[in-house]
């Protein structure tokens, strides 16, 4: 029941007609988008099907929570039928590290290397032989004292640096004297056969194909760390083992020729030729590491998972017994069995009690939000705003547990409870901690330890943002505390259970990388405020700084009305926090509540300096500009795009209030008939929530306060009594969730910061001297007072409750 109607001051509807049709209007009202049943079933169900689809059917689960060093706790275990004892994975591992390390490498033989090689031995001697050539003609003709012999030898020079022949200048000399030295002793024609070169390209060509039929490898023997290799003719299709230590690899090769050479030539030809071999020498057997992988892989296929069986009625563990590595192995055996001799039947019925258990964990949180939540169950876009964050953190925790290797503590389960304790309040995101916790529980195995890790660490991270200042709070003292919270619990368990510190240190990382997942929560709240319209903390300090364009223009065209926002933000603020309101969004609302007033500043008496513009005007004309300043001030809050919440405060921070003092002069200046009193009334709305009823009563206070003269402790509590027991009288305050115990703690509040801002101060001699100086006109000055608002403003003066004269509070600029 409201304020009014426990006064029975509330006003009386007009009774008429019902309205045509008004019962097909609340009806399509009700299941419109925005609260049809119909579409938060949807939601609803769909999160149900998210979840049956992350709950895992065909993996087995354990049947207790159990590890290695700790007691069983459970009655004496004999295996129900024979079954199979795996291999740990340390087993399986081993053995397939065996096979890497004992399977040979393979190698391929290529054929076409002998004509490869061939071919650049020809080019080689193809491009040596224009050198030898421009060098003998210069030689010849300098002998014979030609003339052109200085044109020869620029054309040798000019031969040697085109045919770009790898061999130094020891072995070109070597090939050029020989070349020369046959020439001379013979005839150009059979130089070409009878100089060193030749006999060092047939000596190459008799080491080449020999080397070749022995394989030279293109992969260095120290690199191989078995003693044989296979070799795959697949030519021939043959393939065949070698011993590393009857090929050659290619350093091999060239030393082995080296040697062969030193036999045959003397040491510079041997020098010529061993040059000329490496520049043309290829490997013939070719390293195939795709066809060495697939005969790894095909060996490991073969590698059996289990090593002997349990006999059924075999005794695997008394209660109380310690669990060895071995017995555990046994139980992961047994518990592997069950689900692969499981039918369908069983799968399924295994299934159906999974889902019953979420829906009746769902159901709590459903009821909570039923219950106690309604403004979030009733609004379809909420609704799906809570259940869309959840789902996010299930379908992750799905996904991860399917991932082999990677632990689940790398989800960050706290994403979700965190961003719904900042869009909605604390109590919503502890529920969701606990309810994720169970859920992603039940995908992980129904593992107590994670469920109460991630319940501890989550809630921690509720509280730090409960009442969030700062985005440095945020970003490190956050993930700090999630991760504190998760490596204590992880701890405790580890040295209960003896567990060993790589276990430990394993989980710790991925906790660590879930504690930085925490810095995503922050773009996924600029999500979720753009997508479902809410207002965040962090947009409401965004917009509490007074530095922004919008209130940087209110202080710049209308400074009057900025310093009267200021001083309601601090009444509102401070009321808001005593009474447990949300004081950040009472005192963002209070900073632009009155922004409208930029339009005309001059018409309102904070704004004024000097002749009032009202005296030109008639009551109902500066009534209609007085009202305009609300309508004005929403257009211009939709335009900079301020969020709704905050538009609230614009329309109805006067509600449906009289404008006093020009109802009062109109009705002198006409007959009462005339005069409608809905004319000077604000359109409204009366404020629905405690923060705007708060600025209601701020803003009349704040302005009263104003104008008061030589105000007092007294003065100011019987003015702050009033205007509050004025509101109420006139249906202000029906609306809103207000109660008397709130607006006796909103009273002392205003009370309290009024005294302090108007306390009295030490008189100095300048002022005694300037109070003289004014004592000539106070006789005059009071006369005006009693007709004349102190701000300007005239209006009829009204007494307070001791006796002493005041000015009503009701004016145009409160």
């Amino acid at each position: 029941m409201s304020i009014l109607e426990k006064l029975g001051l509330a006003r009386k509807k007009k009774a008429g007609p019902p309205v045509l049709g008004e019962k097909k209007k609340k009806e399509e009202e009700s299941f419109s988008l925005v609260k049809s049943p119909y579409i938060k079933g949807l939601i609803f169900l769909g999160f149900l099907v998210l979840l049956m689809a992350s709950i895992p059917r065909t993996s087995f689960k354990k049947t207790t929570n159990y590890n290695v060093g700790e007691p069983w706790r459970q009655e004496d275990l004999t295996a129900p039928f024979t079954f199979a004892l795996n291999k740990s994975k340390d087993e399986i591992e081993q053995e397939k590290e065996q096979i890497r390390k004992k399977t040979p490498p393979i190698f391929h033989i290529n054929h076409s290397a002998r004509i490869s090689i061939q071919s650049r031995l020809d080019s080689l001697y193809h491009r040596m032989q224009p050198v030898l050539n421009a060098y003998a003609t210069w030689k010849l003709n300098s002998k014979n004292q030609e003339t052109t012999s200085i044109n020869d030898s620029v054309r040798y020079v000019q031969e040697k640096s085109q045919a770009n022949i790898g061999i130094d200048d020891q072995s070109w000399q070597t090939l050029l004297h020989s070349y020369i030295n046959a020439i001379q002793s013979g005839n150009k024609e059979t130089a070409d056969n009878r100089y060193i070169g030749a006999d060092i390209k047939s000596q190459l060509e008799k080491s080449i194909d020999e080397l070749l039929k022995d394989g030279i490898i293109n992969l260095n023997k120290s690199d191989l760390s078995l003693d044989e290799i296979t070799v795959r003719d697949l030519r021939d299709r043959t393939e065949q083992n070698y011993n590393k230590a009857n090929v050659r690899d290619l350093q091999e090769a060239r030393e082995y020729a080296k040697y062969k050479f030193s036999r045959t030539f003397f040491d510079n030809a041997a020098h010529a030729a061993y040059q000329i071999f490496n520049q043309v020498i290829r490997p013939n057997w070719i390293f195939n590491a795709e066809a060495t992988q697939n005969r790894i892989e095909e060996a490991m296929s073969t590698i059996s998972k289990t090593k002997g069986a349990v006999a059924k009625g075999q005794v695997i563990i008394r209660k109380g017994d310690i669990i060895t590595k071995d017995k555990y192995n046994m139980l992961q055996s047994l518990a592997e069995a069950k689900s692969a001799k499981a039918s369908t039947y069983e799968i399924w019925l295994r299934y159906v009690g999974d889902i019953l258990a979420i829906i009746a964990v769902v159901m709590v949180f459903f009821m909570y939000l039923y219950l106690y939540r309604r403004s979030i169950y009733d609004n379809n876009s909420m609704f799906l705003l809570v259940f869309l964050a959840m789902g996010i953190i299930i379908a992750a925790s799905a996904f991860i547990y399917n991932w082999d290797g990677v632990s689940s503590y790398l989800v960050p389960v706290a994403i979700a409870p965190i961003i719904l304790t900042i869009i909605f309040d604390s109590r919503v995101g502890l529920l969701s901690t606990f309810t994720l916790a169970l859920l992603t529980g039940f995908i992980n195995g129904n593992d107590f330890e994670f469920v109460l890790a991630t319940s501890t660490a989550c809630s921690l991270g509720v509280f730090s943002v409960r009442d969030i200042k700062n985005r440095s709070q945020f970003f490190f003292t956050t993930p700090g505390i999630v991760f504190l919270a998760y490596g204590v619990i992880l701890t405790g368990f580890s040295l209960s259970n003896f567990k060993g510190w790589e276990d430990l240190l394993y989980n710790l990382l991925y906790v660590g990388i879930n504690s930085l997942f925490i810095f995503l929560t922050y773009p996924l709240i600029l999500f979720f405020e753009k997508t479902f319209k809410v207002t965040t903390d962090f947009t409401l300090l965004e917009l509490s700084d007074t530095n922004l364009p919008l209130l940087k223009r209110l202080m710049t065209r209308a400074p009057g009305t900025f310093h009267h926002s200021l001083q309601v933000a601090n009444l509102a603020e401070a009321a808001a926090s005593a009474i447990g309101a949300n004081a950040l969004k009472c005192r963002v609302g209070a900073l632009y509540h009155d922004i409208g007033k930029m339009e005309k500043p001059e018409y309102f008496t904070e704004n004024q300096a000097g002749q009032n513009v009202h005296d030109k005007l008639k009551p109902r004309m500066s009534s209609l500009v007085i009202k305009a300043h609300v309508s004005d001030g929403v257009k211009m809050a939709k335009e900079h795009g301020l969020p709704e919440c905050i538009i609230d405060f614009i329309k109805t921070h006067h509600g449906t209030t009289l404008i006093k003092y020009f109802y009062e002069k109109a009705k002198e200046q006409a007959d009462k008939d005339e005069v409608q009193e809905e004319d000077f009334r604000y359109d409204g709305p009366l404020p629905h929530t405690k923060e705007t009823a708060i600025l209601l009563l701020s803003d009349c206070v704040e302005a009263s306060s104003r104008a008061m003269k030589d105000p007092t402790y007294q003065k100011l509590e019987n003015l702050i009594n009033r205007m509050i027991e004025d509101r109420i009288s006139e249906g202000q305050l029906s609306d809103s969730p207000l109660t008397f115990h709130h607006l006796k703690v909103i009273k002392d509040t205003f009370l309290n910061i009024l005294v302090g801002i108007y306390h009295s101060r030490v008189e100095y001699p300048e002022d005694k001297k300037e109070e003289e100086k004014g004592k000539k006109s106070k006789g005059a000055k009071e006369k005006e007072a009693e007709t004349k608002h102190p701000s300007g403003v005239y209006q009829s003066g009204g007494k307070s409750a001791n006796g002493e004269s005041e000015p009503l509070p009701t004016t145009y600029n409160s």
